[in-house]
């Protein structure tokens, strides 16, 4: 998808142009974010790509920027993945390529996590800040045992309804589309009370190792119930939680080895979708879904 208002295939004097995302870039855009030691597969820029639209600068057939975003309905939709080549840095590409993005995905209101480097390319957009992500990660000090309340267990084909209906009442978002695919590439834990679907949880493959999110959960008590079953499944392979600051998650995750090594700042364009509750996001699917 792109906005055809916005001139795509265009060269500057550089001879630097701008393309549509496509599965051609998907070896560059890899050596891109390996450039920047961001931990991505190429099965994950390949899912990204499934799952949203984004467009890519190259320079002789050379991909030296990205970036992407990803529809919840036709209101709302979340941005990431924007990575400009550090020898082309300062020129405006980073600019260039989240104008392309902003006209693609209007008028839906855009959420991200920004680096600090990013900041005033997005406030310079509109984008306000909204509060603070934490990025925990790391091999956990010992295996963890499956909660033994008996209110989280495996995550069923028949269960996605129940899912995807509390996921829409905790963030205000239709994210349909990338909780089935999440879900059908990884493992899933649903918490119930009174055969009520409460809270989940997705456990999958993702960068240095796997990824536990998104948690919905009306608690802290009942996110970390739903982390704890995530890593007795894994025992001691290397996870990742990107967690809000509020979440009350961070010392126990610390705690249990699990480390906060990076923080981004969320930020939006728009107005914030209303979440109906009482669950809440308790860990993001990554950073660039939200």
């Amino acid at each position: 998808m792109t906005a055809a208002a916005y001139p795509v295939g265009h060269r500057d004097n550089e001879d630097v142009v701008l393309l549509p995302f496509a599965r051609s870039h998907l070896e560059g855009a890899l050596k891109l974010s390996q450039e920047m030691s961001w931990p991505y597969r190429i099965e994950d820029w390949d899912v990204a790509l499934q799952l949203g639209y984004g467009f890519v600068l190259e320079r002789a057939g050379t991909v030296i920027g990205t970036a992407a975003w990803w529809p919840y309905g036709d209101t709302h939709a979340s941005a990431g993945m924007i990575i400009v080549a550090k020898t082309a840095q300062g020129r405006g590409y980073g600019a260039r390529l989240m104008d392309a993005l902003l006209a693609s995905a209007h008028p839906r209101t855009i959420a991200l996590n920004s680096t600090a480097e990013g900041i005033t390319l997005y406030r310079r957009r509109g984008f306000v800040p909204t509060g603070v992500i934490h990025q925990h990660q790391g091999i956990p000090r010992q295996c963890h045992e499956p909660p033994r309340s008996g209110l989280v267990r495996s995550m069923a084909t028949s269960d996605f309804e129940a899912v995807a209906q509390l996921d829409r009442e905790a963030t205000g978002l239709e994210r349909r589309r990338m909780l089935d695919r999440l879900i059908r590439s990884g493992d899933g834990y649903l918490l119930q009370r009174d055969g009520i679907a409460r809270g989940y949880a997705i456990s999958r493959l993702f960068g240095r190792g796997h990824v536990i999110g998104p948690v919905i959960a009306e608690t802290p008590t009942d996110a970390r119930a739903l982390i704890e079953a995530a890593l007795a499944d894994l025992g001691r392979r290397f996870a990742r939680i990107d967690t809000s600051a509020t979440s009350q998650l961070g010392e126990w995750l610390e705690g249990i080895g699990l480390q906060r090594v990076s923080d981004a700042t969320t930020m939006i364009l728009g107005a914030q979708s209303p979440a109906a509750g009482p669950a809440r996001t308790f860990a993001l699917a990554n950073q660039s879904f939200g």
